[in-house]
């Protein structure tokens, strides 16, 4: 084959420039682009998979352990981060000692050689420290208790415990193995694979996520815990665990959270099949929350204090739908987790028969008084500091009440089938739902996402801003009831 020799001697700069070039490659970014969280995840790869095999030790909050993390670079690396908090002994990449600072929660690793774009990875990290006394962005993550500690938390988790990649844009699958003292329990995520007896101090316990997951949502419990074991009505495991020290509130726990397969049937049948491989949950006291944490969320005993809660149950186990299986492309569309799983919790009552979603919905509305600042938080944009206000709960949830009343019961209820199904075991935004809205229902939105979601002040009554009284007459429903005690309940124990 014969070149012309003007492109020959472009071709040759090319060829002989190119290999200089990529053999310098590029720092990967310390962020992956989160409005809120400039630090969160990372750039230059993407992982697949985590192996994370740990022993602690409950006196001294002692954790040791080794995190393997399978990864592919999205570009020439001649260095790049993980988000980790822990001290850190040795890193290997690809077999190779790396080398490696850490620095506020950044973990740089520097490969002996430029990692080429397209490079499957293998990363091990060894580590072992204390995790209670660390802080990110401020803030406390690891929570001891009485018998152990408490790894659950959002929007960030994973840097008490393990290397990660750590934003919903890039979720992986989890291999998790904990040792503990005999006699310690050591509850995560998915399918319990087996406990094994280590030796006669310790026993292992081994869980496997098999579905995409966030690293904030992976999580541990451990310490002293009835765990109860049995197999949901579709044939999945269904794994619950109650901490020893509930006292009273225990037998109220468990008739909430053992309904758990009957809650995520109903689910079903509005959002589509059940994400997921597992169910179940965690009730312990102090994480002073409830928290979505993939097929097992974790709830503060506080939820039980007046008697049974089905309403928390619902709202964690919609998360699995809006939330875990499609997560948050950015940060400040937290509402598309939090105002949709409030929605469910309205959703619930109507199937309870406790007040409808109209009731409720209406009822919110005009419990806040016009020059109220609550209504100055915007649902679509909060700002960090506000990314958990009661606004984009409630106010989340009115605009679906909104959209509903607009739209009608059939193309709502569409419009979300359609979301969990289109954006299965990914990310999304508020754009996004905006548009399939409009493009299932035939109705243009804009208007009304954008009082709703991003203006300031109380939308203004009527079918096109607050939530409508058409469909129901706005009394104030015994599932209200139950809302405002929660509320209550939570205020009281910060």
């Amino acid at each position: 084959m014969r070149i012309p020799g003007t492109i020959a001697v472009v071709l040759a700069a090319l060829l002989f420039a190119s290999p200089v070039s990529a053999a310098s490659g590029a720092p990967g970014a310390p962020g992956i682009g989160d409005s809120y969280y400039p630090l969160d995840g990372n750039g230059g790869y993407t992982v697949s998979h985590y192996d994370i095999r740990l022993s602690y030790q409950p006196d001294g909050d002692l954790l040791s352990g080794t995190t393997t993390i399978l990864a592919r670079t999205t570009q020439d690396l001649s260095r790049f981060n993980l988000d980790f908090l822990l001290k850190v002994s040795s890193v290997r990449v690809n077999n190779t000692p790396a080398g490696f600072s850490t620095d506020g929660g950044e973990l740089t690793v520097v490969p002996a050689s430029v990692l080429r774009k397209g490079l499957d990875l293998t990363i091990v990290v060894h580590y072992r420290d204390t995790p209670e006394p660390y802080r990110l962005y401020g803030l406390a993550g690891w929570q001891r208790t009485p018998t152990g500690t408490l790894a659950v938390g959002a929007p960030q988790i994973a840097p008490w415990w393990f290397p990660s990649n750590d934003h919903p844009r890039d979720k992986a699958t989890f291999d998790v193995s904990i040792a503990v003292p005999t006699g310690v329990e050591a509850l995560s995520n998915g399918v319990l694979l087996g406990v094994r007896q280590q030796s006669p101090d310790w026993v292992r316990w081994h869980w496997r996520s098999a579905r995409p997951q966030a690293p904030y949502l992976a999580f541990l419990a451990i310490g002293q815990y009835e765990v109860r074991t049995a197999t949901a009505p579709n044939g999945q495991p269904l794994i619950t665990a109650y901490g020893e020290d509930l006292g009273a509130v225990g037998p109220a726990a468990r008739a909430s959270v053992e309904r758990t397969p009957e809650i995520v049937e109903v689910l079903a049948g509005w959002f589509g099949p059940y994400p997921f491989e597992a169910q179940g949950g965690v009730v312990d006291t102090g994480p002073g929350w409830a928290v979505e944490t993939q097929t097992r969320p974790v709830y503060d005993d506080v939820f039980f204090g007046l008697g049974a809660n089905t309403y928390v149950v619902a709202h964690e186990n919609a998360h699995q739908w809006f939330g875990d299986s499609v997560s948050v492309r950015d940060w400040r569309d937290v509402w598309l987790n939090e105002g949709f799983a409030t929605y469910v919790e309205l959703l619930w009552s109507e199937h309870l028969g406790e007040g409808t979603a109209a009731e409720i919905a209406r009822f919110g509305y005009d419990h806040y008084p016009a020059d109220d600042e609550f209504w100055q938080v915007l649902p679509g944009d909060p700002g960090r500091d506000d990314q958990f206000h009661d606004a984009v709960y409630q106010r989340g949830a009115m605009t679906l009440e909104a959209l509903r009343t607009t739209v009608g019961d059939d193309e709502f209820f569409a419009i979300l089938r359609s979301w969990a199904a289109e954006h299965k075991d990914g990310t999304a935004t508020t754009a996004q739902f905006v548009a399939l809205a409009e493009q299932l229902s035939g109705h243009q939105l804009d208007d009304l996402f954008t009082t709703w979601l991003y203006t300031k002040g109380k939308p203004p009554a009527g079918p096109d801003g607050a939530p409508s009284t058409t469909r129901s007459t706005p009394t104030k429903p015994n599932s209200y009831d139950q809302i405002e005690r929660t509320v209550d309940l939570l205020a009281a124990a910060k």
